[in-house]
């Protein structure tokens, strides 16, 4: 049955309240009907009505603004280095508190005295450990890194103690007074340079085989004059290696760490490679000025 007190419905149009409706084409903008008004994106949110979505505060500020993810091992360098010479000074005490042990002891002495190849065998135990960490580095955990290290440290102390009985201690004192200059200043060079040491390093590392060979050979020469240029070159090769090492350990930290392990190993293994320096620099010195007599 037909309503006659309704108007007709006109097509293409809306209805309005009232019964008069809009003309099709002129309807209110959107967000803005005629019974409440809709607030912009991200504004104010209206009682009985839920906050559009995205437009509260969001995680990390606009769309494609998020904070970069932070690194794993993300010390700064200056925190690196400080770990790498807390290992460096620590070994480096131990070597000096164990050459000082066995200096006064009776017994070690007695086997010094009466084996004349401890020293060839204190100096086979000390390659075997170094090339031992340098090859299963990254087979190896930080525990046994660490563990090597302070046991390359202490077999080192053997050999100090054979310097604490040689040497008076005016000779040991200067050697040590220069070595410490001359490492010091070779590190901050390293430090600060801009200069890419790479191709000094491969240089430094053929001097340093060549070192080795010359000193194996003037075991059973004992020539004074080839001691006294090995001396020298050795006390070259280990001041280059000294800037060298710094401005490498200086890449290894910016290239970053895949974790906390591979962290804490990188800073024992470049505490072995600047003790190494440290340690070459003071022998070399030494048997320099010991050539003096004084």
């Amino acid at each position: 049955m037909i309503d006659l007190t309704r108007p007709p419905r006109q097509p293409g149009g809306q209805q309005q309240p009232g019964g008069q409706q809009q003309p099709y084409g002129q309807q209110q903008p959107y967000g803005q009907q005629q019974h409440y008004s809709q607030q912009s994106y991200g504004g104010p949110q209206q009682p009985g009505y839920q906050q559009p979505y995205g437009g509260g505060p969001q995680y990390g500020g606009p769309y494609g603004a998020q904070a970069a993810p932070m690194p794993l091992a993300a010390s700064s360098e200056a925190m690196f280095f400080q770990q790498v010479y807390v290992w460096m000074c620590g070994a480096l005490v131990l070597t000096g508190l164990t050459g000082y042990l066995l200096s006064h002891s009776a017994g070690w002495i007695r086997l010094l005295t009466s084996s004349s190849a401890m020293p060839i065998v204190l100096i086979v135990l000390q390659l075997g450990l170094v090339m031992l960490i340098s090859f299963l580095f990254k087979s190896l955990s930080s525990f046994a890194v660490k563990a090597l290290y302070l046991a390359y440290a202490v077999s080192i102390g053997f050999t100090m103690s054979i310097v604490l009985l040689v040497y008076p201690p005016t000779i040991i004192f200067k050697a040590f007074v220069s070595t410490a200059g001359v490492y010091g200043a070779m590190a901050v060079y390293g430090m600060v340079t801009k200069r890419s040491l790479q191709g000094l390093g491969s240089f430094l590392f053929m001097g340093l085989v060549g070192l080795i060979i010359a000193s194996v050979v003037n075991i059973f020469a004992k020539s004074e004059a080839m001691d006294f240029v090995i001396c020298v070159v050795g006390v070259l090769v280990f001041a280059g290696l000294t800037a060298y090492d710094h401005q490498k350990l200086r890449v290894i930290h910016a290239g970053g760490f895949g974790n906390q392990e591979e962290e804490s190993k990188s800073v024992c293994m470049g505490a072995l490679q600047l003790y190494l320096d440290f340690i070459n620099i003071f022998f070399f010195l030494l048997r320099l000025f010991g050539r003096g007599g004084d």
